[in-house]
């Protein structure tokens, strides 16, 4: 069991101190339940912190630490070539999947950018091209598709995971906020709602809660960071199950994409033949960068008190 440790006033008032994942038995982790400034000092609906947000400036060094692990993120060796199609965040384009999806060709996989151009939220152009495209590509490839999203192109690979449960292999978000409500904001806020007069909410159902919604028939993955200074971290968060789980990183929203840790989570998924899904397990070499994963129960609770 993991020692217990003295209650900080900014953290999460009912979080346990040991969430129990497979590398945790046996002994505490240094990064397993880390506190930051201004964690949870919020309510649940507001923005992050904005000590979080200033720390978004990390991104750049990410992404050169990205370049830097290419050597230790080729140890997984050549992909099955499944095709991939990686959805970019809000306001961003392909530029954005660029580094990522040129990882991911490199070790073997047919990577493909939405081809949508800016991402302004779900537009009529939007809606109905992610369909396209992802049908485009189960036909070109003529096998099941990965999707990879970032922030709110996650919450479009969710959808379209629903929408075409035959046409997914798996969904891996990253900084997704899929647990947004009504009434949540979050640093993007702002610029989202004035561009609603454009956004077709129905045609993905946005306007359903997903706690409202059914499990994903298909293997996902949620990537978050409790520093993240976009979106509140534990809207984040799956509930975990036979084939959903939760993987903490550290780092910034702005680069999740280029983050070290998360490439080793994403290449990981991808390796895994059909049909042998298994949790994410880091090894010994890397354990050090994955501090323990929350699930959306505790979040939730701790989102509850702090409202």
């Amino acid at each position: 069991m993991c020692p217990k440790i003295a209650p900080h006033p900014l953290r999460l008032a009912s979080e346990p101190e040991c969430a129990g994942q497979p590398w945790a038995s046996g002994g505490s982790q240094r990064f397993g339940r880390c506190i930051y400034p201004g964690e949870m000092a919020a309510s649940r609906s507001s923005s992050p912190n904005s000590w979080f947000t200033l720390l978004e400036t990390r991104a750049a060094f990410e992404l050169g630490a990205m370049w830097a692990a290419s050597p230790m993120l080729r140890a997984f060796g050549r992909g099955d070539r499944h095709p991939v199609l990686v959805l970019p965040g809000f306001t961003a384009d392909d530029r954005s999947t660029g580094p990522l999806r040129a990882l991911l060709r490199s070790q073997g996989y047919w990577a493909h950018g939405w081809r949508l151009g800016q991402n302004l939220g779900p537009t009529t152009k939007v809606v109905s091209g992610l369909s396209e495209r992802l049908e485009e590509l189960h036909a070109r490839h003529g096998m099941p598709v990965s999707l990879v999203g970032w922030s709110l192109g996650g919450i479009y690979a969710r959808a379209l995971a629903r929408k075409h449960p035959e046409l997914v292999r798996q969904v891996v978000t990253l900084g997704s906020p899929f647990r947004m409500t009504e009434g949540d904001r979050s640093k993007a806020s702002g610029i989202y709602d004035s561009l609603d007069h454009l956004h077709d909410k129905e045609a993905l159902a946005f306007d359903v809660p997903e706690s409202e919604r059914t499990a994903l028939e298909m293997p996902a993955t949620a990537i978050y960071t409790r520093t993240d200074g976009v979106v509140r971290w534990f809207h984040c968060i799956d509930e975990a199950g036979p084939m959903s789980e939760n993987v903490e990183v550290i780092g910034s929203h702005s680069g999740l994409g280029f983050n070290p840790a998360v490439s080793w989570v994403v290449l990981d998924r991808l390796s895994q033949p059909v049909g042998s899904w298994r949790p994410f397990y880091p090894g010994p070499l890397v354990r050090h960068l994955y501090p323990l994963p929350a699930n959306w129960q505790e979040a939730r609770a701790a989102a509850a008190a702090n409202a």
